[in-house]
Parts: structure tokens; C-alpha cells; sequence
């Protein structure tokens, strides 16, 4: 049977890998992205790989309108909701002394607020639905080891990482599985604007190379196929080995 796939920041980077990958596999995908252009690229570009069908919504997905717009895009297309991927989220760097209450407040709102809304109106879906589900939030190797200059940041990933946990107490019984992913350094359109970011990370993560997309992507698809039909309230660390050591980038 083909599942339909909601992924949000899924314009370029790991959300767009995730996303290509679900394609290549017979999702049906609805692609979300902050950005009206980046949205459009994508889907534009997984369109051309002649798998299933995707279709894009921009705009933020903390925004409770925008959350409403993408269900209803997803029913009217699709039918139905069988996958969810939380994606979107923002990094504002910032030394904790001098931190700023606005960037503190906007990080958690798109990166905790959006989560948790996104999350229970697909989960309200899903319930409706009466047929199960698997869900999937993006935290960071930063939940689970300190890292200059990311305190609100990290604050705000392992926040979700126990809200998957948590879930499983209320999403179980209705058949959903929720999981998380914590991708560390990973080669995407961010990172890779910085000259020196593949150099550093592959100096210091034990198998000598940042992660590419697809390697997040692989393991996203795996958590939200039936084959891991029997895992959930779980975090997946993919970083190459780097949390086993975690040396600092900066030293």
C-alpha cells in the first residue's frame, strides 16, 4: 500500500534527503519548506524523478494556520497522513552570558512549540484514521553532549527527544510509533558554506568524515517503515562515532 509522508523543512538539507528517499521507496510526499522558492525547487526536482507524486506547501510549520494548510493540502491530494517527519527548525548561536530572550523564545517555539503542535494534530489524524502510524522528529548529537554556543538550541532538541519518549504512553495504544533521529556534523548547504567545516569534522569524528544527507535520510526511512515496526520512543544518534568522544570543533 502506498504512505503518504508529511515533511516539514524539507526544502534542501537532510528534510530534502529524507524526502527523496521516501519518493524513491513509493511515498507520496507533501514537502514543506519556510521558504516559497526552496519549497518549489524541491519539489520541482524530486518531480522529476518520475516516483510517486509530491506537491509543496510553504511557509513556517510553527505557525498554527500553516499546520492547518498542510493537513488539509495532504487529504485533499492524498487522503490520508501514514508518516510525519518534524524537520523544521532553526540554530540562532549565542554565548549563554549574553543570550538574548527573543532568539531564546523563537528557537523554542519553531523547534518545541512546532514539534509538539504539528505532531498532535497528525497524531489527531492518524487517530481518526483508525490505522496506525509512524512518526519521526530531527534532534541533534547537541541534546546529548554540551557544544559552545548552542545552550537554547540544545535545550530545545532534547526537549523533543523526551517528548517522543513520552508519547509513546498516549500514541501506542493507537498504533503510532514515534522516534527520533540526532544527526551530528552533516554535509549539507548550511554547513558547507563554512570553507573549513568538512576539514574539522573529519579531523575529529572516529570515521573520519562528516555525515552526508542520505546517511540520515537511510535511517530515517528505516524508522518510519514497517520494518522497524517494533521500535518506537527511541533516539537514533548518526554521527559517525563523534558522541563517543566529543572532541570540540573549536579546540
Amino acid at each position: 500500500m502506498t504512505k503518504v509522508a508529511l515533511i516539514t523543512g524539507a526544502g534542501q538539507g537532510i528534510g530534502l534527503a529524507i524526502a527523496r528517499k521516501l519518493l524513491e521507496e513509493g511515498s507520496h510526499i507533501l514537502l514543506n519548506d519556510r521558504e516559497k522558492s526552496l519549497t518549489q525547487e524541491a519539489v520541482a526536482q524530486l518531480s522529476r524523478l518520475g516516483k510517486g507524486s509530491v506537491i509543496g506547501c510553504s511557509g513556517d510549520a510553527a505557525d498554527p494556520e500553516v499546520i492547518e494548510e498542510m493537513l488539509d493540502l495532504a487529504i485533499k491530494n492524498f487522503g490520508t497522513i501514514d508518516q510525519l517527519v518534524c524537520n523544521a527548525g532553526i540554530t540562532l548561536f549565542g554565548n549563554f552570558l549574553d543570550y538574548g530572550r527573543e532568539d531564546f523564545m523563537e528557537v523554542a517555539r519553531v523547534n518545541q512549540s512546532g514539534t509538539f503542535f504539528l505532531t498532535q494534530a497528525v497524531a489527531r489524524l492518524m487517530k481518526s484514521q483508525e490505522k496506525g502510524g509512524a512518526i519521526l522528529f530531527t534532534s541533534s548529537v547537541t541534546a546529548h553532549q554540551s557544544h559552545e554556543n548552542l545552550a537554547a538550541y540544545a535545550m530545545s532538541k532534547a526537549a523533543i527527544e523526551m517528548l517522543a519518549k513520552n508519547l509513546v504512553l498516549e500514541l501506542a495504544p493507537l498504533g503510532i510509533r514515534i522516534n527520533t533521529i540526532a544527526p551530528g556534523a552533516t554535509l549539507t548547504e548550511r554547513t558547507t558554506s563554512d570553507p573549513n567545516y568538512a576539514a574539522t569534522w573529519s579531523k575529529i569524528t572516529p570515521l573520519a568524515r562528516p555525515a552526508f544527507p542520505e546517511d540520515i535520510a537511510a535511517a530515517a526511512a528505516f524508522l518510519l517503515s514497517d520494518t522497524a515496526r517494533h521500535i518506537t520512543g527511541q533516539t537514533l544518534i548518526i554521527d559517525g562515532g563523534w558522541t563517543a568522544i566529543s572532541p570540540s570543533p573549536y579546540a
